[in-house]
Formats: C-alpha cells, sequence, structure tokens
C-alpha cells in the first residue's frame, strides 16, 4: 500500500503522486531524511575505493571543508539546481577555478553515486556549471624573454651548460647534480628513438626502475651543442654535477 502524508489534503495528494510516480519509475522510495551530507560521506567511504591516498585526502578536504558545510544539512530530495548554482557563486568570491572544479566534482559525483543507489531521482549538480572564481596564484616560471636573458647572460661562464639544459628539458636541479656523463647521449642512444627527436640525442636523468626504462629527456642541438663546448667538455669527471667548471 502506498501513502502519501502533508499538512492539507492537497499536500498529501501530491505526495502520494510523487510516491506513485517512482513507483511506476521502478524506483525505490529513499528515507525522505537522506541528506546531501549522508551522500557525500557514503561516496568519500566507498566511492573512492582503489584511489590513491592524495586522491582520498584531497577530496576528503575538499568535502569536509566546502560541501558539507554549505549544503550538508539539506535534503537531497529537495536540493535543487538553484541551491547548487547559489552555492558556487557563494564560493566563487574567495576560491580560485581549479578549487571550484575540485568542489563542484566531489559533489557531482556524490549525488551521481546517490542516484544510481535510487536514493534521489536526478542529479541537479549536473546541471550546474562552474564559475570563473579568482583568479589563481601568479605564475613563477620565467617568461620566454626573461629565459632568453638568462641564457644571455650565462654565455661565457661555467654554469651555461648546466643553465642550458636545465631551462630546455625542464630538469630540475637535483637531477642535475647527480648527472653523470654515461648517461648523456649526445650523439643518439642505438637502439632508441623519438618522434620528437628523430636524432635523440638525450640525457637519461636517473636509474632506471625495475622493468621500465631509463627515464630519458629529449636534449635539442642548443643543449648538445652546450654540452660539447667550453670547460664542461674538457672536464669529464666523474660526473657532471661533481665537476669543477659546474
Amino acid at each position: 500500500m502506498k501513502r502519501g502524508s502533508g499538512k492539507t489534503k492537497t499536500e498529501a495528494k501530491n505526495e502520494l503522486k510523487e510516491v506513485l510516480r517512482d513507483h511506476e519509475d521502478g524506483l525505490a522510495i529513499a528515507p525522505t531524511g537522506y541528506t546531501v551530507a549522508d551522500a557525500v560521506n557514503d561516496w568519500l567511504a566507498y566511492g573512492l575505493a582503489g584511489r590513491d591516498e592524495g586522491t582520498v585526502e584531497a577530496c576528503t578536504i575538499l568535502s569536509r571543508n566546502h560541501v558539507i558545510p554549505a549544503l550538508g544539512a539539506r535534503k537531497l530530495r529537495d536540493l535543487s539546481a538553484e541551491d547548487v548554482d547559489r552555492w558556487l557563486a557563494t564560493k566563487a568570491k574567495t576560491l580560485n577555478r581549479r578549487t571550484l572544479q575540485g568542489v563542484h566534482s566531489c559533489q557531482n559525483r556524490s549525488v551521481k553515486r546517490a542516484m544510481a543507489r535510487d536514493k534521489v531521482k536526478r542529479n541537479v549538480v549536473e546541471l550546474c556549471s562552474v564559475p570563473q572564481g579568482q583568479p589563481g596564484r601568479p605564475s613563477k616560471a620565467l617568461t620566454f624573454a626573461q629565459a632568453e636573458a638568462v641564457l644571455k647572460a650565462a654565455e661565457g661562464t661555467s654554469m651555461h651548460a648546466s643553465i642550458v639544459v636545465a631551462l630546455l628539458t625542464g630538469a630540475r636541479t637535483e637531477e642535475l647534480r647527480a648527472l653523470t656523463w654515461d648517461h648523456v647521449f649526445l650523439k643518439g642512444r642505438a637502439g632508441r628513438r623519438s618522434a620528437a627527436a628523430p636524432a635523440y640525442r638525450c640525457v637519461a636523468l636517473g636509474p632506471a626502475r625495475r622493468g621500465h626504462q631509463d627515464p630519458e629527456v629529449p636534449a635539442n642541438a642548443r643543449s648538445a651543442g652546450a654540452l660539447r663546448r667550453g670547460p664542461v667538455a674538457a672536464v669529464r669527471g666523474p660526473g657532471l654535477g661533481a665537476a669543477r667548471c659546474w
């Protein structure tokens, strides 16, 4: 027997119609007290199985700090697209776009999981777009002009080759310090080809992991030329990082 209740006869009839519609659609009747917080906590507990610890921690922080405090008490079946739009608009005043995308994703995935388990009929979060948000942290990367100025200023110094290789390959300082000559292939490496660098001049940064090839970075003509010229080419000590010219 299907029942509907309300403060008035009209409300009770509307509630009964809703119950009958769910029944005809083949949906289980979700508990009326099931909240957004319940859906989010269920997703955090069971929907992230197999994900790495960093992903689980990031989703948990975003959900606990931004989703649950704002929307957690609301009944999931009563959540509307307007509620989500207002929530995102409020968050856009303090969060950048990447963080907004993260909190929207957490909410969207939790409601999608709840919908798959017949806790709600549709996912209104998926209907809402993510606002622009606040500008992110200014980039600390060098501009093209700045990089060229650094390369020009380093010409003729003992650090020139190190700076050229670092800027043009993206290698980190600790990787360059540990780089040895037997990991530098300026004339190509036998049996290894790359679509990005047909001649395949390269440097191998660090030892190979078990079952993997050496982690390699293609070195363009400018990097290879810097390594061939000057004091670095003359001083072939135990390693580039240990050579006195670096």
